[in-house]
């Protein structure tokens, strides 16, 4: 099967199955914001915003161009006659009313041109509450994992702080030397700088989903210990699903048509549209009074031809362009679908690593304690320990902002599939 013929049944299974197999619309994931929360705060966000303004314009602009740039004109003449050999002077006057008139169909390309304009606008919306969806996504993420990570600093502060505790007393009884009350000390002030950068990435990350959509999370919501669940739909109904509803393929195929249009609006106008009027005059000292039509016709030229060509070749260039975008996209879905896949298995190989320096950590501390192990091996293991959980916590969040992509780039959830 070729690729072509292979790409067609997957979007055949996709329309035969998807009506069976998934609704439009699933609820996010439980430490995502609930979809009326996400809803306001895209629709507020200043890049949909903005969209939306483009939508009210191209409402503007589609009933100028159903309208037309046709005017009516209104021509006043004035003049004064002296006839020779002759003591009396003619004053004579000319009125006409006169208007474009669109021929050969430009009437309704220019309307289709409207539409077409529209249709682009509101593409570009739905492209921007994409976009802004998934930067919701990413901060809410972000600052759960801030959360998280000020939590773990945190308590890796108080173990170093009740360490150095027991080391002091011990050194106190002579039990422990000097460089041992060093090497804890010292330890405090490692994990105490880390808990630091931890405050302040999460400040910043309050400050950014705070600025770009007025958000404020929830006091009690974290991450916990959940992970990325699996896919709701498999890789191939979920490609078919993404490029279906890629706005921004939507807002290509918005341009090709409105370049077809353009070039059809411009063949037309080699023939050109003429003006007609109605004129009333008062010559001959108002011995004649003159009522007529008038009719006239642009002579058509060259540039008409070349402009025509111009936009045929426009249509080239758009359709080369939803080419590239269709490519483009499919690539980038395909590249998040691997990513997902990957994260979800880095996650849970993280996940274990901490456990298992964890309970080493925990192991150290007993054989610490009953005088089997030296200070040095147990900051050692403490150390692999705050490591291996910082680590574990950044995959979790790196496949957490997967999942959510695999959610928000196939319009399941948030209200997007009604853009």
């Amino acid at each position: 099967m070729s690729r072509a013929s292979g790409a067609c049944a997957t979007v055949l299974a996709w329309a035969l199955l998807a009506p069976i197999a998934w609704a439009d619309e699933v609820a996010p994931p439980p430490h995502l914001p609930s979809t009326a929360e996400a809803i306001a705060w895209i629709d507020g966000d200043a890049s949909v915003a903005r969209a939306r303004h483009g939508i009210a314009a191209a409402a503007h602009g589609q009933a100028a161009l159903t309208a037309g740039a046709q005017e009516w004109q209104v021509r006043m003449q004035g003049q004064r006659r002296e006839i020779q050999d002759s003591a009396t002077v003619s004053r004579e006057w000319l009125l006409q009313l006169e208007r474009p008139w669109r021929v050969n169909g430009k009437a309704g390309l220019d309307r289709q041109l409207g539409e077409a304009e529209s249709t682009i606008a509101r593409a570009r919306l739905g492209e921007a509450r994409h976009e802004s969806a998934r930067a919701l996504a990413d901060l809410w993420i972000a600052e759960l994992a801030a959360r998280r990570r000020q939590a773990l600093t945190s308590s890796q502060v108080e173990l170093a702080q009740g360490n150095l505790d027991v080391v002091h007393k011990r050194r106190q009884a002579g039990d422990a030397a000097l460089l041992d009350e060093q090497m804890a000390l010292a330890e405090l002030g490692d994990v105490q700088r880390e808990h630091n950068l931890a405050k302040t990435a999460l400040a910043k990350a309050q400050v950014a989903t705070r600025t770009r959509f007025g958000a404020e999370m929830p006091a009690g919501l974290g991450l916990g210990g959940r992970g990325p669940d699996e896919p709701l739909l498999a890789e191939g109904l979920w490609l078919a699903k993404v490029l279906e509803e890629a706005d921004l393929l939507k807002a290509a195929e918005g341009e090709l048509a409105r370049a077809r249009l353009a070039a059809s609006r411009a063949r037309a106008d080699r023939i050109p549209d003429p003006t007609v009027g109605v004129f009333a005059a008062r010559e001959a000292r108002g011995n004649e009074r003159l009522v007529g039509v008038s009719v006239t016709v642009p002579l058509g030229s060259v540039h008409r031809t070349q402009r025509a060509l111009q936009l045929e070749r426009e249509v080239d260039m758009a359709q080369a362009m939803l080419d590239q975008l269709r490519r483009e996209t499919e690539m980038e879905a395909r590249a998040t679908w691997a990513e997902a896949q990957g994260s979800r298995e880095r996650w849970q190989l993280g996940r274990e690593t901490a456990r298992l320096t964890s309970e080493n950590a925990r192991l150290m501390q007993r054989a610490y304690a009953l005088g089997e192990a030296d200070l040095q091996a147990l900051l050692m293991a403490r150390r692999q320990a705050a490591q291996g959980g910082l680590a574990a916590l950044e995959a979790q969040a790196e496949a957490l902002r997967w999942e959510a992509r695999l959610l928000i780039d196939a319009h399941l959830i948030w209200d997007l599939a009604h853009d």
